[in-house]
């Protein structure tokens, strides 16, 4: 059965607790924004910010509940995750309470997944991209049933548990690799100048290693002139470090055909090291991932890529040694 994706949800507005009024924040209540659940997970179990009862009572958020959804609205619009106990939120996001005499609340949240870009493309706002109530009323969705909606949302709930165990392990094991990265190279630092050390100071440049970045490509004006930011999806795609916080799952910078064979000596092909180089993320350090797609690097970073020491100095930079080293 069609609805308006209006009729099946109550939309719940939030708001922010006046940041002058100290005993307004600190508290005990999680509170939203967009920063918070851009991972690209279903839940989102962690705030940068709490508020008190105070803040609540005083101001225009809302409580959402176990099993509501919170959606960004504006700027970087269309971001979900579904809320495992109360947390408030701010007023760039919406909450989403599915009616469940129409809808269940999991099939709701896969629902809306599934059209973010019908969302997106109905977006409002001269300066930001923004979702209004208006938004929901001009889209219609097909409704199954409630059994066949709970069916569904079982096979994909049990999918994301899956993907979100993964990332877990993978983090788990990532930490893991760093402690003993910094045990087997830190025992070394002091004595890396004696003879009898078995580890050698070298400079990166003198090794087999590829440095480049953005401007390496030529000057400002002929970047200015060669390089066309595309706002529709392409195949080519410059890589920032904003596509690294946001998990790659959004909101990406595309290029043209001629821009990205244009940035010949910035191309990427997955596993590169990307450090950034500018501002208050320097010396953020990632892997760049092998995307279905023609990769080049962003302005405000710097790429190394070598296949003998890639690994070793990804490791060595998100160091405590190395990251000592590129904030200095």
């Amino acid at each position: 059965m069609k609805y308006k994706l209006s009729e099946i949800m109550d939309l719940i507005g939030g708001g922010t607790p006046k940041t002058s009024k100290a005993e307004y924040w600190d508290g005990d209540i999680p509170w939203l924004s967009v920063k918070d659940f851009n991972d690209d997970f279903r839940y989102v179990y962690k705030t940068e910010k709490h508020i008190t009862q105070l803040g609540l009572e005083n101001s225009s958020t809302k409580l959402l509940q176990p099993g509501d959804i919170i959606i960004s609205a504006r700027g970087t619009v269309g971001e979900l995750a579904t809320i495992p106990f109360p947390m408030a939120f701010n007023q760039s996001c919406y909450g989403l309470r599915a009616k469940k005499e129409i809808v269940n609340e999991d099939f709701l949240y896969y629902l809306i997944k599934h059209n973010v870009y019908v969302l997106k493309r109905n977006t409002h706002g001269s300066v930001f991209d923004t979702i209004t109530r208006g938004t929901f009323e001009g889209i219609e969705v097909d409704i199954p049933d409630l059994d066949v909606q709970a069916r569904i949302a079982g096979v994909l709930s049990d999918l994301d548990k899956k993907i979100e165990l993964n990332s877990r392990i993978n983090e788990n094991l990532q930490k893991q690799a760093n402690l003993i990265f910094d045990e087997l190279v830190g025992q070394h630092i002091p004595t890396m100048n004696d003879s009898n050390c078995s580890l050698q100071l070298h400079e990166i440049g003198n090794l087999d290693v590829l440095i480049t970045d953005y401007v390496a490509n030529g000057s400002f004006k002929s970047l200015a002139d060669n390089v066309q930011y595309l706002s529709k999806e392409t195949d080519n795609v410059l890589i920032r470090l904003t596509d690294y916080n946001n998990n790659f799952s959004s909101d990406m910078v595309y290029i043209s055909d001629e821009s990205y064979n244009f940035l010949s000596k910035s191309k990427l092909y997955g596993d590169e090291i990307i450090i950034s180089n500018v501002g208050a993320n320097v010396g953020t350090v990632f892997r760049c991932p092998r995307l279905n797609k023609r990769m080049s690097l962003a302005p405000n970073a710097i790429m190394l890529r070598s296949a003998k020491y890639e690994h070793y100095l990804y490791l060595y930079f998100i160091s405590h040694y190395g990251q000592q080293q590129l904030q200095s």
